[in-house]
């Protein structure tokens, strides 16, 4: 396994802190254009992933890539992930990933 160059677990709130670097996302498809997916992350913001997502995409997506706006993700890697997923879970995973503990004393 490559370790120099990890991707960053973000929603779209946190994909601005990443442009120009390397992320992985989970997004739900809503619209698949061919060469992007326009789609919700799990924050439930929406984020267009460009590329070549799989033939055909399953309702929910892992995509790892460049995030090359704050809205915008280049993906290297897609993965289906299904049609049932837990998305607070990841968007929990996302913030605590990026040190945001604040959530866990409410």
């Amino acid at each position: 396994m490559d370790t120099s160059n990890p991707a960053a677990f973000v929603n779209a709130e946190l994909l601005r802190m990443y442009v120009g670097r390397r992320v992985r996302a989970v997004i739900q498809v809503l619209r698949n254009d061919g060469g992007s997916i326009f789609g919700k992350s799990t924050d439930e913001q929406e984020l267009v992933v460009k590329g070549h997502p799989p033939n055909p995409p399953t309702t929910f997506v892992e995509v790892i890539g460049i995030a090359d706006s704050n809205r915008s993700i280049q993906a290297e890697i897609w993965t289906n992930f299904g049609d049932n997923f837990d998305v607070s879970s990841y968007n929990t995973i996302c913030q605590l990933a990026n040190g945001d503990f604040k959530h866990l004393f409410i």
